[in-house]
């Protein structure tokens, strides 16, 4: 129990900075941002979380429902634009990978360097 009140602490802490200072982030983005950082400063322990953070992957299926069942209301809209949706996601993903590829490469080159030094 104490895992899922540290993640709705976290959310609501989301909700209200998200509130009350009109950051165009959604809550939980936000919520879940500030947890990752009380993770790396060791503020939170993992093992606090950890059963409630299995609990919610083994269950995420059930999570996703509303969605999936809500996606159907617009198989009109999304037949009408398939093709630009298709054509979106393949373009999202290859950006991804490029900057992805770039990214190591820079940091990769600057790492044997390092090691290099030593």
């Amino acid at each position: 129990m104490l895992g899922f009140a540290i993640l709705l602490l976290f959310y609501l802490i989301g909700y209200i900075l998200q509130a009350v200072l009109h950051i165009p982030l959604p809550a939980n983005v936000i919520g879940l941002l500030l947890f990752t950082l009380a993770l790396f400063l060791k503020i939170i322990r993992l093992d606090w979380v950890e059963e409630a953070g299995i609990f919610l992957i083994r269950h995420m299926m059930l999570l996703f429902a509303p969605i999936v069942v809500g996606t159907m209301v617009f198989f009109s809209f999304i037949g009408s634009h398939a093709v630009s949706i298709v054509v979106s996601l393949f373009l999202s993903t290859f950006g991804v990978l490029l900057v992805t590829g770039w990214s190591v490469s820079k940091w990769g080159k600057n790492k044997n360097k390092e090691t290099e030094q030593l």
